[in-house]
């Protein structure tokens, strides 16, 4: 192959799993991606804190510096894998004040400081791509931005943190109890020592903000996400939910509604028969309704040193291409026009609609249930079903399921069923979502 321009050097700030991935895939797949980039792309340099024994980084030049390699005048492209917000954010502010295109893998960087350092790379004529931030090596972003665009998305949503899905899988399949989970996820190395931004949910609500960005054309705004954790998920509500044809899963969603944008992480019951109810284990899907194609979903490994290498390449390899391309000619970070943006709000929670499964206890006395019913009832809140539990003492476990009601309504009915002197402890409350065509 004879090419006359000259190579595209990278730099690579973060040498762990995906760093390491990011470099073997570079080396290994050479060939192919010369062929679609129509130039060489070569790792010029590369910091870390510790060696990577995966790579064998040959004569490639190793700093423990990461602002050497933004200040370096022989690199093109920052490749950011250090994660955080800081020294992150000043990373990559450097790099694209020095000229050079950026990539990260780093949710929580453009959730929280996107809208600074989108501005900073117009300003400066640069590109920053970041497919690898959300679910690993699926290219979620791609099809929204480039695949749907001409679509109008309704709503998406996402099983966007493997470690979640894995400890709610574990859940369902052995009926084991959250905590006992938790412990393995930990000792497998897919939770960290402190799990708080997996299991909380803050990695999911890091990931949707971006989507929801991408989707609908507004500006990043993560403290609008409301975030709930799967903590209290208990094995009992597992076990529930499949007898009544459903399956728990931790889901970020985002829909556009006439009041403006739903932006929520949290436990969800969905139907068994949806696609996305049957993704186990470590495993990420995003299921995307636009107005023209209907329901679509994007499945594939959420993280990992290839599979999120394999996005972190592809941006490169975009960003080669686009190289030549003037800054109006480019894909817009988040996929509408700069100076497009739409300021719809975010919506807060008491405003969003959806369904409820309600788990209590409540003595075993004549019309305690109808006081319940006379409660939702006088709320406007329809009850799609209500079982009874078999039981051995006074208090008898009963669960109900409604249909859509405004989450402000059912706050209030579930202080008032709260209040009644025959229920016992708090009313566990958990929101169902359909996700229909």
């Amino acid at each position: 192959m004879g090419f006359t321009l000259k190579p595209v050097r990278v730099g690579i700030c973060g040498f762990g799993t995906v760093g390491g991935g990011t470099f073997n895939v570079l080396q290994r797949n050479f060939n192919e991606i010369t062929r679609r980039t129509g130039r060489a792309i070569m790792v010029e340099q590369i910091a870390q804190r510790r060696p990577n024994a995966s790579c064998d980084t040959g004569d490639t030049s190793i700093t423990d510096d990461i602002f050497a390699v933004a200040n370096n005048p022989n690199v093109d492209v920052l490749v950011e894998l250090i994660g955080g917000h800081e020294p992150a954010k000043e990373l990559v502010l450097t790099a694209i004040r020095n000229g050079k295109h950026v990539v990260t893998a780093n949710k929580a960087l453009i959730a929280v400081h996107g809208n600074e350092i989108f501005a900073a790379a117009r300003k400066h004529n640069v590109v920053v791509a970041y497919e690898a931030a959300i679910a690993g090596g699926i290219p979620i972003v791609k099809a929204l931005r480039e695949g749907l665009a001409a679509n109008s998305i309704d709503w998406l949503a996402g099983i966007i943190n493997g470690t979640g899905n894995f400890i709610l899988t574990e859940m369902r399949d052995k009926g084991r109890a959250f905590a006992d989970v938790l412990q393995e996820a930990q000792d497998l190395g897919y939770a960290e020592a402190d799990p708080t931004f997996d299991v909380e949910g803050i990695d999911a609500a890091h990931k949707l903000t971006i989507l929801s960005s991408v989707a609908f054309g507004i500006p990043l705004q993560f403290d609008k996400c409301y975030t709930e954790g799967i903590s209290k998920v208990s094995a009992e509500d597992v076990a529930n939910a499949e007898s009544l044809g459903f399956r728990i899963k931790h889901l970020g969603l985002t829909r556009r509604t006439q009041d403006g944008i739903e932006l929520r992480v949290h436990p969800t019951l969905i139907p068994e028969k949806r696609l996305i109810a049957n993704v186990n284990g470590v495993m990420n899907a995003v299921l995307v309704q636009g107005d023209a194609v209907g329901p679509t979903m994007y499945y594939g490994a959420g993280a990992g040193a290839e599979p999120t290498a394999s996005s972190v390449v592809a941006d490169i390899i975009d960003i080669v291409r686009d190289m030549s391309v003037a800054q109006s000619g480019r894909m817009p970070p988040l996929a509408f026009q700069p100076d497009a943006l739409a300021d719809s709000p975010v919506l807060s929670m008491d405003k969003v609609v959806t369904a409820f499964y309600m788990r209590m206890s409540v003595s075993e006395k004549p019309g305690v249930l109808a006081q319940i019913t006379q409660i939702l009832g006088d709320a406007g809140i329809s009850i799609e079903a209500i079982r009874q539990q078999t039981h051995v003492s006074e208090q008898v476990p009963v669960i109900i399921l409604t249909r859509p009601v405004q989450e402000g309504h059912m706050n209030t009915a579930i202080a008032a069923i709260e209040a009644l002197a025959d229920v016992n402890g708090e009313v566990t409350r958990i929101r169902v979502e359909n996700l229909g065509g």
